[in-house]
């Protein structure tokens, strides 16, 4: 176990001390312990290292707002004890690290493990809106459906005593965490970068895993230049944990083979693992198969000057789904004025570091409430919930405004409002 800086993250090791090391990545909402059906076997070759996201089990609550971060949290954690060259099997959230680290350090990684995870997960919308309902409702809603979005309906069922960890994790994980690393995955987005990935990759996914899922397990398949494809049946998206055995099997398989000799960086390495017969995979697992890499597509050329900054900027505030209906909409005659709109607003105004988007969203809501621009306060709502305030919060703004900018239009202000925090926060079902 370990004492933990902030600018490090809580670990543990298990294994004989003079092996190689091998680091596990856990899941968003998860703990190290996600991985304890796996210790058994891979210490028996390795010496395995597991870590815990900042504000899970138990560890400080420092929050990191982006995977590059949490990247950077583990590699000073291993500077700090001496590791530095490693194996990385990480799941979700944590494949999102193991990701990164091949794409900006590839020196210290020997071998890539990239279990239920994708270059790009989900839609930042989606997590922007769970970051909402966890600041508004705290993680039980999040708990409770955690089991829905992890293991298939009848391991759940069978597996009652694994359930109820599994919504016990999520309920004593520190919220603000929580939503620091929804928004990590949020702005997560490597599809474009996979072609840099140069070491040997295996990426494993659950047949029935509906969070990331096999089409993007191929999309990881078909950008990486050495990476094999393991789908295991009868298992969701934390397969280490419906299915340990197969999952264990196929890690040895893949680090006992696929162990890439160091960078000559002049740094020292650790040796690698002998090279042992592949264990049998069980009879229910499909074999390991290879895809034969894809180019990946270019990005298409951005527009001169803060557009491009604007334009990520107005996304990240306003959601996907709204930009993208906005700029569907502008023809010819609004072309250009949302394009004003996109490169001064968002790219000049919002972009400038003297006050933050909580403060922001406060100044805009007040200036709609006196204007009376009803329907831009609606989406501005919702855009303040995704910047930080709470309904509380927003009633405070709401309050003052109907000091200073009429009692009549703060009426009309708090009926848009109530309903959008109403859609906004309420958990599905």
């Amino acid at each position: 176990m370990s004492e933990t800086p902030p600018n490090t993250l809580q670990y543990r090791f298990d294994g004989p001390e003079d092996a190689p090391v091998l680091i596990l990545g856990p899941s968003l909402g998860t703990t190290w312990h996600m991985w304890d059906r796996q210790v058994p076997e891979l210490t028996r070759q390795w010496r395995v290292l597991r870590f815990d996201l900042p504000g899970h089990g138990g560890a400080p609550a420092h929050p990191a707002g982006s995977v590059a971060e949490l990247a950077t949290r583990l590699l000073a954690t291993l500077d700090a004890i001496g590791v530095q060259r490693f194996g990385y099997a990480g799941c979700a959230l944590g494949g999102a690290i193991g990701i990164e680290l091949a794409l900006r350090h590839p020196e210290r990684l020997a071998s890539l493990a990239l279990v239920a995870a994708s270059p790009r997960f989900g839609t930042a919308d989606e997590f922007r809106q769970r970051g909402v309902i966890v600041r508004t409702n705290g993680l039980d809603p999040i708990a409770r459906t955690s089991p829905d979005r992890w293991f298939t309906g009848g391991f759940a069922a069978a597996q009652p005593a694994i359930t109820e960890w599994a919504v016990q994790m999520v309920r004593t994980t520190d919220p603000g965490c929580y939503i620091a690393a929804c928004e990590a995955l949020a702005s997560f987005d490597v599809r474009t970068e996979l072609g840099r990935v140069g070491v040997p990759t295996l990426v494993l996914v659950g047949s029935d895993d509906q969070v990331t899922g096999p089409a993007e397990a191929r999309t990881l398949v078909a950008g990486i230049p050495d990476a094999r494809l393991a789908v295991v049946p009868g298992a969701s998206h934390l397969v280490p944990v419906e299915q340990p055995a197969a999952v264990t099997d196929l890690l040895v398989h893949h680090f006992s083979t696929a162990w890439q000799q160091p960078y000559d960086t002049g740094q020292t390495a650790l040796p690698a693992a002998p090279v042992s017969p592949a264990i049998a995979a069980a009879p229910h697992v499909t074999p390991v198969a290879e895809i034969a890499p894809a180019a990946v597509p270019a990005q298409p050329a951005g527009q001169p000057d803060r557009y491009e900054t604007g334009l990520k900027i107005r996304r990240e505030v306003l959601g996907d789904a709204h930009v993208d209906r906005a700029l569907a909409e502008a023809e010819g005659f609004s072309g250009e004025f949302e394009e004003f709109v996109t490169r001064y607003a968002w790219g000049e105004i919002w972009d400038r570091p003297g006050l933050d988007r909580r403060t922001r969203s406060c100044v805009t809501l007040t200036a709609l409430v006196a204007g009376g621009h009803l329907e831009e306060l609606a989406f501005h709502t919702r855009a303040a919930l995704r910047n930080g305030l709470t309904p509380d919060e927003i009633k405070e703004v709401l309050l003052q405004a109907a000091v200073y900018c009429g009692v009549p239009a703060a009426n009309s202000a708090f009926r848009v409002a109530r309903q959008v925090i109403r859609e906004e926060t309420t958990p599905a079902e």
